[in-house]
């Protein structure tokens, strides 16, 4: 599963989702464009667009495929509830929350974050040269516990238990922003390479991200 209010999607979000599809073995990744965030304000273009620009960006993979239960989802949008959902309609099978070294760093602040062990794994991913010292010594007490007693030195965890570890990998760094996407747009500015053909197309027939962005 990975999450977030691609707003828009971009090649950086596509290019993780590969890259730990391939190393850790996993057969499915669902993008799961988020309805109303927790903890961000409130998205720059309504769910409807955000959820067709995933469909047309992962279009041609076969491990890949768009969810759309918190866009339709009414009020705040919680991962622990999605991730409750899916788990019910997996089963026993294993599963992985996918996410960024930053995002894990804020996971206290999350609606029921230790939870989120019994429902998945939790796989972050990491630039090169990023030290995991580094980030184990930013976590705040209480995450940083768990994080010393659920980490895997191994993918092997992660397909032999349905959830429970932490595996943390590095992947190529795409310094790309939906922030700064949308500021080029915004300003007439060419986003090409930043995001896939079909899903700049899809912005300029709809006209989205024609106003400055000032967040």
């Amino acid at each position: 599963m990975l999450g977030g209010t691609f707003d828009p999607v971009h090649c950086a979000h596509l290019r993780l989702a590969e890259e730990l599809a391939d190393g850790i073995g996993l057969s499915k990744v669902r993008f799961i464009p988020t309805g109303a965030p927790p903890h961000r304000g409130t998205p720059r273009v309504i769910g409807v667009h955000r959820m067709e620009m995933v469909r047309l960006a992962i279009a041609g993979n076969s491990r890949f495929e768009a969810d759309d239960r918190e866009i339709r989802r009414q009020g705040i949008c919680y991962t622990f509830d999605t991730l409750n959902e899916i788990r019910a309609e997996l089963g026993d099978r294993p599963l992985c929350l996918l996410m960024g070294s930053d995002a894990f760093s804020a996971l206290t602040t999350w609606h029921r974050w230790e939870e989120l062990f019994d429902l998945a794994h939790i796989v972050i991913a990491h630039r090169p040269g990023f030290s995991l010292q580094q980030l184990q010594s930013s976590l705040p007490g209480p995450l940083r516990k768990i994080y010393l007693q659920r980490l895997a030195a191994s993918t092997r965890i992660l397909r032999r238990d349905s959830a429970g570890a932490i595996y943390a990998r590095e992947i190529t760094a795409l310094d790309i922003a939906a922030t700064q996407i949308r500021g080029l747009l915004a300003g007439g500015a060419s986003a090409r390479y930043l995001v896939p053909d079909a899903v700049l197309d899809y912005i300029e027939t709809h006209r989205l991200y024609k106003e400055r962005d000032a967040r």
